[in-house]
């Protein structure tokens, strides 16, 4: 009997968790997690993105404007429009950010349909540029933000009817579906693409019923497939995605060329500025693939820091979602993760060649400030939200009386 009993702890502590998952458990289970994650991974990001612009535009650039900084020098100006922006949409109060939904809807529309004037400019084919004096803005990445946040705030309003499938319909429905007729007007499938993806997955985040749902995916996936089949150029793209060596010199050229970056990257890639497919053979390579140039400079280890990144960000938002007892928190924060990372999920698609290209940028990493600036206010209304947890908010006020309290001691001492 004594021995039985003395070997009970052993039989217990075998299945025993493990010191340092514990210490994981404990630290995400912390308040202000989800806020650190959401600031980290986002300035990573960015501090990546800056550097793989610089590294992937220089050749094009001075090739273009006879300066090899002149791309990098643009992104840093839209970085620092962009941050302040991330500054004050984290702070600005939840009745003011929702009650500039509709018109920012209504705005993004406008701008959507001033590209068909004289005003708009046509960019590779698709004329979903919009000319506002010296600088050229993209509407449509615009109007994914100005969608997530009013379909959220539509969503809440109706909070406790949403059970009935009509409520959950209309008006998000016919708005989202409006705002990509504009965009498909563009002949800009990708971002359409996009803007589907968004409506189906607020949809699901409401619950809509599995049948309503999956009529309404098949409808999209029929649509989406016949605007590829009628257009010769996306036609290409869609039948030969998976083989692009199949079509080296046409369609194929841009895929087989980010494979061959990719390729050449190994583990540990071949160094910051040692990138050879952005000497003139990588279409695009600092903007939609930008993500091939970073494999091959950093290698594996660089690809999986970024895609860990995002993940990371996606963790921190389904966190707020899920915790938050607020309807508009919790659908804006799963549309923004949703637009986000399924860009993110696209573009590493297409560089990786089992997508097609669709012309689809790496949020935070590609150059251009029409992506950057609406991906910025995102991520600054993510973090308002986490810091706006009622644990979360207690421990920053915590943290401000303890650095009021240890600043007033230093002064005094000083005085004294």
């Amino acid at each position: 009997m004594a021995s039985t009993t003395s070997q009970r702890p052993a039989s217990t502590s075998r299945f025993s968790t493990p010191a340092w998952l514990q210490s994981l458990r404990a630290t995400l289970d912390r308040p202000l997690t989800a806020y650190y994650m959401l600031l980290g991974a986002s300035a990573l990001l960015l501090t990546i993105g800056m550097i793989m612009v610089l590294s992937a535009s220089s050749v094009h650039a001075y090739s273009k404007y006879g300066d090899s900084y002149m791309v990098v020098k643009r992104q840093l100006m839209w970085v620092g429009i962009g941050l302040p922006l991330a500054f004050v949409a984290a702070r600005m109060p939840q009745k003011v950010l929702r009650a500039l939904t509709w018109p920012g809807l209504l705005v993004a529309m406008v701008l959507l349909a001033l590209t068909q004037t004289p005003l708009g400019v046509s960019v590779n084919g698709n004329t979903n540029w919009l000319a506002l004096g010296p600088i050229q803005i993209q509407p449509s990445e615009v109007a994914k933000l100005a969608v997530v946040l009013w379909a959220a705030h539509v969503f809440a309003l109706k909070e406790r009817r949403l059970n009935d499938w009509r409520e959950l319909l209309v008006p998000v429905v016919p708005g989202i579906l409006a705002v990509a007729l504009l965009v498909v007007w563009q002949n800009d499938l990708g971002t359409a693409l996009v803007m589907f993806a968004i409506l189906l997955a607020m949809l699901w985040a409401v619950g809509v019923p599995l049948r309503i749902f999956a009529f309404a995916f098949t409808i999209v996936g029929v649509g989406l497939f016949y605007l590829a089949a009628t257009n010769s150029e996306r036609r290409e793209r869609l039948f030969n995605f998976v083989d692009p060596f199949k079509e080296y010199h046409d369609a194929g050229w841009q895929p087989a060329h980010g494979l061959y970056a990719l390729s050449s990257g190994g583990i540990f890639g071949q160094g910051i500025g040692a990138s050879q497919q952005k000497w003139g053979t990588l279409p695009e390579a600092h903007t939609d693939f930008i993500f091939a140039v970073l494999g091959e400079e950093l290698g594996l280890v660089g690809t999986l820091l970024v895609l860990a990144l995002f993940l990371t960000i996606a963790y921190a938002a389904i966190r707020i979602a899920t915790h938050t007892r607020d309807p508009f928190v919790r659908y804006a924060s799963f549309g923004i993760t949703v637009w986000l990372i399924g860009q993110m999920v696209i573009n590493v698609g297409m560089v990786l060649a089992v997508l097609p290209v669709i012309g689809i940028p790496l949020p935070l990493v590609s150059y251009g400030g029409s992506a950057l600036l609406p991906s910025l206010v995102a991520l600054g209304i993510l973090i308002g939200f986490a810091r706006r947890e009622p644990e979360a908010a207690k421990a920053l006020a915590a943290r401000r009386r303890g650095r009021s309290a240890g600043l007033s001691a230093h002064t005094s001492r000083r005085g004294s």
